[in-house]
């Protein structure tokens, strides 16, 4: 078995690892080693359906030193008016590019591809089936945690009979090569952002809407576009909307009270006005798109599905039959598994999370700061700290809440907010910092702003206990 030595072995070379790599190449002179399943770095966007695109503007993406995309506004298309989203094709070939021209030229990265981690710095080749025993002077850096998948890399939890025509999202633009029958019917079956993008793809795709049946086990409400722009000439519809998250958060009486209120601020969106959301994901829409799935009419709310037969779907809730030729599309896998915090940093072992939401990979880039600046591991989890991720509305104020104690760690901490002030992957610091003191109109808004957040501090506690009831 060969050996080989490492300061920092890194597990998954996907958003998340690689962001983490990259500043650790730019503060230290660490040696790093990268082993991953795929074939190629970008983690989960190498299985992603080819129609995916980022969700936020790409300015939030990638690694701190080197852009994504190019900066530019989208003028046709549901993101018109917007910051550009990359599709998922820039993207893995973004994360090739920063592997190949930045990463392994440094002489200081060693790239495994087609390699599965066993543990104890052991790994082995999945096509040679060779073993390597690596010794890591440093730390073993883990950035698969969250066990992120997708419709093509999961299996569904339900019965399906042989006769089904069940696919992923992927499957759907190779339709023109079938050679049998033209799909009656497309079931999107479940009710996230993937399901979403399926929906918006179908219909623009030329799909009559009534044609679509969505299962929707439960309705979201998902972040609106219009508050997640990076440009300063965004300024007081991410700003404003920032301030008016605050105000919601002071205001609130419970979690129902609060979404109402971040709807009719503008920062929260729904796609059914007549249909409560319980669901939380931290999805990002823009009103365009919204328009489009508002044209699916036949949306099943009958629970989860327990199975799919030639006669159609039994739900927790009933049975809804389906006739004539129908596709199944599968939209159900997780991407982000709900899973126990644990400190960031303990001794010799690093386990990647979030410390800003929803920014994995500004999360991974700052954690790796951390890192190299700090060598104590209490100074980094408290600088650190893992944000709960909330599934239903009931975890949001929670999830806020430590999104808001690390924002002030980071605050009083000089080092940090230097860095993070001068990072590519935080839009929101440049726009504050640049509002220019003579500017009335926009400090009035910074000072609303802070004058909300204090006041949340004090209600989102109350939030939390009657969420946890």
């Amino acid at each position: 078995m060969p050996n080989a030595e490492t300061d920092y072995l890194i597990i998954g070379s996907g958003a998340v690892g690689m962001a983490f790599a990259d500043t650790l190449l730019d503060e230290s002179d660490a040696h790093i080693t990268i082993v991953d399943r795929h074939g190629k770095p970008g983690g989960h966007w190498n299985d992603a359906y080819p129609f995916v695109s980022l969700h936020q503007p790409s300015a939030f993406y990638g690694v701190n030193s080197t852009q994504l995309g190019s900066g530019e506004i989208d003028s046709t298309g549901p993101n018109q008016g917007f910051y550009e989203l990359a599709t998922g094709t820039e993207v893995s070939a973004y994360f090739e590019h920063v592997m190949h021209q930045r990463f392994l030229p440094s002489g200081r990265v060693d790239y495994h591809s087609m390699t599965d981690y066993l543990g104890d710095g052991k790994f082995v080749s999945l096509l040679s089936g060779k073993e390597t025993q690596l010794t890591v002077r440093k730390k073993i850096v883990d950035s698969t945690y969250y066990g992120t998948t997708v419709p093509s890399t999961h299996k569904p939890k339900f019965d399906l009979a042989d006769d089904v025509n069940f696919i992923p999202p992927n499957d759907l633009p190779k339709l023109w090569q079938g050679q049998g029958p033209r799909p009656e019917k497309f079931v999107i079956v479940g009710a996230g952002k993937t399901a979403m993008d399926v929906g918006v793809w179908l219909v623009r795709s030329g799909a009559d809407p009534d044609s679509i049946i969505w299962v929707c086990p439960r309705d979201s409400w998902i972040l609106n576009r219009n508050s997640t722009q990076p440009g300063n000439e965004f300024f007081h519809q991410t700003i404003g909307g920032q301030r008016d998250i605050m105000a919601a958060l002071s205001q609130a009486e419970d979690v129902d009270d609060l979404f109402a209120r971040l709807e009719a601020s503008g920062v929260m969106l729904r796609i059914d006005p007549s249909c409560k959301p319980a669901m939380f994901h931290y999805a990002t829409i823009s009103q365009g798109e919204v328009d489009i799935l508002r044209t699916i009419k036949n949306v099943v709310r009958m629970g989860h599905v327990e199975s799919i037969d030639a006669s159609g779907m039994h739900l927790v809730d009933g049975d809804y039959p389906v006739e004539g030729e129908a596709i199944y599309i599968d939209c159900t896998a997780t991407a982000v598994e709900r899973r126990p915090l644990v400190p960031q940093f303990q001794g010799d072992l690093i386990t990647l999370q979030m410390i800003r939401i929803p920014q994995p990979a500004f999360s991974a880039a700052l954690s790796a700061f951390l890192e190299v600046t700090y060598d104590d591991d209490e100074t980094k989890n408290r600088l650190g700290a893992p944000i709960p991720l909330p599934d239903g509305i009931e975890g949001y104020p929670a999830a806020t809440m430590t999104n808001m104690m690390n924002q002030f760690q980071w605050s009083q901490d000089e080092v940090v907010n230097n860095w993070i002030t001068e990072s590519r992957l935080d839009g929101f610091g440049k726009m504050i910092f640049g509002v220019a003191p003579d500017d009335a109109e926009k400090m009035a808004v910074l000072e609303q702003f802070r004058a909300h957040a204090m006041a949340a501090m004090g209600n989102i506690p109350k939030l939390i206990a009657q969420a946890n009831g």
